[in-house]
């Protein structure tokens, strides 16, 4: 793809101060994109927004708990009038718990689903919203490749990203007739912060990569490059699709 592939478009990335949520809104800046970032650590936003800048592109930021779903429309509302509107939602904000099923809480239980898919419904509705009223809008789900596999003290983060795979499925099923197209992207493992604890443990490394034939972990750009593919023209007739970028994990 060409590096103005997204010239003129607008996005707003949730979890975009670090991991997969940072390499995406630099892509998109790459390729030419104005991008807002969403998350809950003011000092990561402010290096996402500095690297957007680098590239010639307009950020902006906030700070913000998603999981407090009231204020959704809102945020979103305030980002769109810093960069002049929004084409396109990626939904990267997400947590993840490892713990035997026998031990997880209801807390526990709560925050996962609250983090990973209940806050993501309502950032594609209010996403939703604007793009059935512009007639058009790119809508890109995290998801993961244990949407499909299921995998030992993984219980909680397996059912919620279940969800998003089915949620994606749904929301693609009512808006592709509006030109509002609603995607999905399904990594394995990839290096980020969130799960440093996992792939630092030679024991874990040990037991999961002879399971990836690619025989290696990703990394975020592995993933930016399927979101821009997601978010362009290129992929205007795909709708409700799980794009698994994972080392060829789930082939086998």
């Amino acid at each position: 793809m060409s590096a103005s592939e997204l010239a003129g478009k607008k996005a707003i990335v949730t979890g975009g101060g670090r991991g997969i949520g940072k390499a995406i809104a630099v892509a998109f800046a790459e390729h030419g994109a104005d991008v807002a970032v969403i998350g809950r650590t003011a000092e990561t936003l402010d290096g996402t927004a500095a690297e957007v800048r680098a590239k010639g592109r307009t950020a902006a930021t906030k700070v913000a708990d998603l999981t407090e779903v009231a204020n959704i429309p809102d945020l979103f509302t305030e980002l769109s009038a810093a960069i002049g509107g929004f084409d396109i939602l990626v939904n990267s904000a997400g947590i993840q718990l490892t713990a035997p099923s026998l031990d997880v809480t209801e807390e526990d239980w709560d925050a996962i689903l609250d983090a990973n898919l209940k806050a993501l419904f309502f950032c594609c509705q209010a996403g939703g919203r604007a793009f059935l009223e512009a007639g058009s809008g790119k809508i890109i789900n995290l998801a993961s490749t244990f949407s499909v596999v299921g995998f030992p003290e993984f219980a909680v983060y397996c059912a919620s990203k279940g969800g998003v795979m089915q949620l994606t499925r749904a929301l693609a099923s009512e808006w592709a007739a509006h030109g509002v197209n609603v995607n999905a992207i399904a990594p394995a493992a990839v290096r980020t912060e969130m799960n440093a604890y996992l792939l630092d443990d030679e024991n874990f490394l040990k037991g999961f990569l002879p399971a990836v034939p690619a025989g290696r972990v990703g990394q975020p750009s592995d993933i930016a490059g399927a979101a821009v593919f997601l978010a362009s023209a290129a992929s205007d007739f795909v709708h409700g699709h799980l794009l698994f970028v994972d080392g060829a994990y789930t082939a086998v």
